[in-house]
């Protein structure tokens, strides 16, 4: 036997109101915290450009964040069949320190970029929970950023 129509629309609409109430009072509790760019040169040809980086936290993650690398698109001049579309890369570092434990360390990544910039990189790090100081630098000439973030208990 078969559901009468409006039986199933006001199932339908009740679960739908149920899971807004359900998703609207959750808290929001990640944060999201972006860096200075890092102005940059590439390899692989005459390319230049800039390097995003932020970083995630979330109460969930308690003592942990996620570093996030990517390039913005870039401009340059390279070998091969599409000179003016260039794919170029550097080695991009992000160092960190937790001021409140003293605990460091860095993630560096090769971030190969062209005209569209670059897919993003990320990294889970165990930072520890307190105040994370960020210096963000390529492998090429740039200029070197520094940032800062919380990562909760």
């Amino acid at each position: 036997m078969r559901t009468p129509t409006c039986a199933r629309a006001a199932l339908l609409l009740g679960c739908l109101t149920g899971a807004t109430m359900i998703v609207s009072t959750a808290p929001a509790q990640a944060r999201t915290v972006e860096f200075p760019q890092v102005p940059t040169m590439f390899r692989d040809g005459l390319c230049g450009g800039t390097v995003r980086v932020w970083a995630d936290t979330d109460p969930l993650w308690a003592g942990r964040a996620i570093i996030n690398v990517r390039a913005t698109p870039i401009v340059g001049y390279g070998p091969g069949e599409y000179s003016f579309a260039p794919l170029c890369e550097n080695v991009t570092t992000v160092a960190w320190r937790n001021t409140n434990t003293g605990a460091a360390g860095e993630y560096r990544v090769t971030v190969v970029a062209g005209i569209y910039g670059s897919i993003q990189y990320a990294q889970y790090l165990d930072t520890g929970p307190g105040h994370i100081v960020v210096t963000s630098s390529t492998d090429m000439a740039s200029i070197p950023q520094r940032g800062e973030f919380d990562v909760p208990a």
